[in-house]
């Protein structure tokens, strides 16, 4: 296994990105969410990557932050949490977020605290079936970060967000899906299979649209409904003008198969 932090490899047009320190359960480390940071970066500025394939290395997606990083050193005073929440997860959600392209999770283990919510704010995530996301901050008197409070109760609604988050029980990811959490939960022998699978055929679609709709997505958080359609308006005019649309189009009206490039 290398030593990088985040494993990096661009295959199909999609860039594979997986936390690689194994042996704590992919907890992060500032330079960890660095790392991630800089991939996540790479995927915004290739015009030759369609995708993001999300996981973690080993027997679990990630456990969230590594508490050793973020404990008092000798006699010190409690260092401030919000320095890591605001440099090491914040720019990850946002990355995440306003990347037009898709990003897909496949949740192999255990995704606890930070690690949940970095599963929950990607765009279609998958998890083994034998995998669970536990809300744990409460275990710490800490209140959920890394977007959590933004997206799980958009999620679940607030009281089964409120379970979550004052309870920190585990969610296996059957029930995850149930509750429309994730996309979906396989057997942990097809995660890769068909996480993968899924990445590469997003890579052949309409990506620049994908983009769009994420866009309105993130804007309807905050738009009433006179502001969303006439964003839904604005963002037609921008598809519509897209190398992609004519070539749906074009392929449409001659009984054929588009070739999409993203554009």
């Amino acid at each position: 296994m290398s030593s990088a932090l985040v494993l990096r490899e661009l295959r199909d047009g999609v860039l594979f990105l997986t936390l690689n320190r194994p042996d704590v359960l992919n907890a992060f480390t500032r330079p960890m969410a660095i790392a991630l940071q800089e991939g996540l970066a790479e995927a915004a500025a290739n015009p030759a990557i369609r995708a993001v394939h999300l996981t973690g290395a080993g027997r679990g997606f990630c456990a969230g932050q590594d508490l050793q990083e973020v404990l008092p050193q000798g006699d010190g005073p409690m260092p401030d949490i919000s320095e890591v929440v605001r440099a090491s997860f914040n720019p990850i959600i946002l990355a995440i977020r306003t990347l037009e392209k898709p990003v897909i999770c496949a949740v192999n283990g255990i995704a606890a605290g930070a690690g949940a919510n970095l599963a929950f704010a990607c765009d279609l995530t998958i998890a083994a079936e034998s995998a669970s996301f536990v809300e744990s901050f409460s275990k710490l008197g800490l209140i959920p970060d890394t977007s959590g409070t933004f997206f799980v109760p958009r999620l679940v609604g607030p009281q089964r967000a409120t379970g979550m988050f004052f309870l920190a029980e585990k969610i296996p990811a059957p029930q995850a899906k149930a509750w429309g959490l994730i996309w979906d939960a396989v057997p942990a022998a097809q995660l890769t299979e068909v996480s993968e699978q899924l990445a590469r055929t997003l890579t052949q679609q309409a990506t620049r649209g994908f983009g769009l709709t994420k866009r309105a997505m993130n804007a309807s958080a905050a738009n009433g409904l006179e502001a969303q359609l006439e964003l839904e308006a604005q963002l037609m005019q921008e598809a519509g003008r897209t190398a992609d649309y004519e070539e749906g189009v074009r392929a449409f009206l001659e009984k054929r198969a588009p070739r999409y490039r993203g554009a």
